[in-house]
């Protein structure tokens, strides 16, 4: 910092420590709201599992099954359901889901964007929204999952879409979390278990699974949501824990050279005392 005041380094060390106290307050914040979402996916696994596992087992205990949720398609018409945060300052929880959703679309691809980032993003590049009434993840409530997983059904069954994909940032741990791309429709049943026990469904397992698919298509987008929730906040919480701590490294160093610039100061003033004398 040759050529520096001192007075110039104490107005960078004031700014510095104006910014570790703002990021201080981010992080405690973010940790306040991820208890919160821990807390709403340990509630909302189960509830997915189940029916999900009931799906499959509907799925591959009736071969014969002609549900348009199950039919296998050649078709390009894809929605992408895509979950993001609708604000930044979170490390790469935003980016990281956005690209690796953007790298799997085609042309053609429909966009769902659950996020004010994601309807930047994909508004950015172009990319046909489908609508943009979910765009504030934050407010998102259960209800509005369900809404939502009843119109895409309709959408599917009148055939505007072929595939229905969803892609969030699923929740491993406050460190670690995964961004995730999974199919929602057509259902992909699962294999048969050998010694599994045959469960007979009134008044069928067709009629069944027409009326569970809108329960499981609301239920995982809510369960993606409360994931997406979980990791944002996670994600934030590191961040600005980073930030805070390189806040205290520059202050550190910025004193340091306070100090030498003060000391070089004070020997430069005696050294022309004694000179004068």
């Amino acid at each position: 910092m040759a050529g520096v005041s001192t007075k110039e380094i104490k107005n960078r060390i004031r700014s510095m420590e104006s910014t570790k106290q703002i990021t201080k307050a981010m992080e405690m914040v973010a940790a306040s709201k991820l208890r919160k979402a821990q807390n709403q996916v340990t509630s909302s696994r189960p509830y997915f599992e189940t029916l999900l596992d009931t799906i499959h087992q509907i799925a591959a205990s009736s071969g014969d099954l002609q549900s348009a949720y199950l039919r296998p398609t050649d078709g390009n018409k894809t929605l992408f359901l895509v979950i993001a945060g609708d604000r930044g300052l979170a490390g790469g929880y935003n980016s990281n889901v956005l690209k690796l959703c953007y790298g799997q679309m085609d042309a053609d691809t429909v966009v769902l964007p659950v996020g004010r980032k994601a309807v930047e993003f994909f508004k950015a590049r172009k990319k046909q929204l489908y609508t943009e009434a979910f765009a504030m993840a934050e407010q998102l409530s259960v209800s509005d999952c369900f809404t939502l997983a009843k119109q895409l059904c309709k959408a599917y069954l009148d055939g505007q879409f072929d595939k229905v994909m969803i892609g969030y940032t699923d929740f491993v741990s406050v460190l670690s979390q995964n961004p995730t791309v999974t199919q929602l429709l057509p259902l992909e049943p699962g294999k048969k278990d050998a010694g599994s026990t045959e469960i007979l469904y009134e008044p069928g397992g067709e009629e069944v699974l027409e009326a569970i698919v809108p329960e499981y298509l609301g239920g995982a987008i809510y369960g993606a949501l409360c994931e997406s929730r979980a990791s944002e906040q996670a994600a934030r919480r590191t961040a600005m824990d980073s930030a805070t701590s390189n806040a205290e490294e520059m202050i550190a160093d910025l004193s340091l050279k306070y100090n030498r610039a003060r000391q070089a100061a004070i020997t430069q003033e005696i050294t022309e005392i004694v000179a004068g004398g």
